[in-house]
């Protein structure tokens, strides 16, 4: 059953490159929206960023919401302690550059990065030069953690990944397509043209398209802000597409979908980890999300124990609110970092580097068991390696489509 994910994760995979320890070695050098978690004396300090409010802020305050919980519990443990210190970037690269400079005054040892791509590319470069740890649960784009922005060379060696990336969530899309022909045989899609999360994946998903031998009968981008789809809408239904393919964020999707059943144009819908919180978004119909699939690493009404467990004490803090998966993958993250520490011995009197060049080595070497996947690893580069899962909306929740 799991011979198709196989195929997409090794078609998605970037060949390695010896870079590791050597990215932790060059030379060193008040925002709204701040929050902190405390811990006891001596606390490793976790720093971090990402959209508490504004368009994105389903995926920022999910992030920030798990990973506080996450440092609560490493820390009653007695072991390992953690300090977190998490800024709001706003989604937008020079307030995540903000963010850093706060974060790096403010003591900054290890860090979350950010949760999404376009803040991470611009920060990233920074974690290098400071010799300091980060690993992102939610910056998919290879240009989170290369240098060239295209997941070929140049990868920063110190900057890691709890998503799987962007490469394989096109891939094993469209090897999942290629799977189940039910979905749909006449493929379109609708991609965000200035966004490197969005543009990535298409490009993965076409090209494994091709290798599958799916047909693509219509592309169609936007960019910016764009809340109108009628133009593209048309476009794939006048060219017969049943699937349509949105690597894309939740809010232009709900507009898409809203926009799609107005005009009467009912496709198979099937989306990436960026549509995860379409459920979520303010003044949308959720029954239109009825039926619709994406790519996700975690399913809130898995029947384990510890999500079940992490699911009744994250709605407990959030009134409510089911977690998704970039809550789950920033969980991972803390206690992936705590796993390490205590694996290398780190205390919060190193130094980032030392720290840095100890984190390198035990992430690049261990084995981690957390909400998004069983037996995850990471190679130089920062890619980790899990399997993501289909999913499917119905009655209103997420649970596993077919293998």
């Amino acid at each position: 059953m799991k011979k198709f994910w196989k195929k997409a994760l090794a078609a998605g995979l970037t060949a390695c490159m010896a870079l590791s320890l050597a990215a932790c070695g060059g030379s060193s050098s008040g925002s709204s929206g701040s929050s902190s978690a405390p811990a006891a004396d001596g606390a490793i300090k976790i720093g971090g960023s990402g959209p508490l409010t504004g368009p994105a802020a389903v995926y920022g305050n999910a992030v920030k919401t798990a990973a506080e919980m996450a440092v609560e519990e490493v820390n009653a443990k007695g072991g390992v302690q953690f300090s977190l210190q998490f800024e709001d970037d706003k989604h937008d690269a020079e307030e995540a550059a903000t963010a850093y400079g706060t974060l790096k005054d403010g003591g900054m040892q290890i860090s979350l990065a950010t949760v999404t791509s376009a803040p991470g590319a611009a920060v990233s470069p920074l974690y290098q030069e400071d010799k300091t740890f980060a690993i992102t649960p939610s910056g998919s784009s290879p240009s989170v953690i290369y240098a060239d922005g295209e997941g070929q060379t140049g990868a920063y060696g110190n900057v890691f990944q709890m998503c799987f990336s962007d490469p394989n969530q096109g891939t094993g899309s469209a090897t999942y397509i290629a799977a189940h022909p039910d979905l749909g045989t006449k493929i379109a899609v609708i991609y965000k043209n200035d966004d490197p999360y969005s543009k990535g994946i298409f490009d993965t998903f076409k090209a494994q398209a091709a290798t599958e031998g799916l047909e693509i009968v219509y592309e169609g981008t936007f960019k910016g802000e764009e809340s109108d789809f009628n133009v593209q809408l048309a476009d794939a239904q006048s060219a017969g597409a049943d699937l349509l393919f949105l690597p894309i964020y939740y809010t232009p999707a709900s507009q898409i979908l809203t926009q799609a059943n107005t005009m009467g144009y009912k496709p198979t819908f099937f989306g990436v980890d960026g549509m995860d919180g379409i459920l979520g978004v303010e003044g949308f119909d959720t029954s239109l999300a009825e039926g619709v699939y994406l790519l996700t690493p975690f399913v809130a009404n898995a029947e384990d124990e510890q999500t079940k467990t992490f699911v009744e004490n994250y709605k407990a803090r959030a009134n409510g609110e089911e977690p998704n998966q970039f809550a789950a993958d920033a969980y991972d993250c803390v206690y992936a970092l705590a796993q390490a520490c205590e694996a290398a011995g780190v205390t919060a009197d190193m130094s980032n580097e030392d720290i840095c060049a100890k984190m390198v080595e035990q992430f690049t070497s261990m084995t981690f068991d957390g909400l998004t996947g069983s037996g995850m690893t990471w190679n130089e580069n920062g890619e980790v390696t899990k399997d993501p899962k289909a999913m499917v909306i119905e009655n209103g929740i997420y649970v596993p489509a077919a293998e």
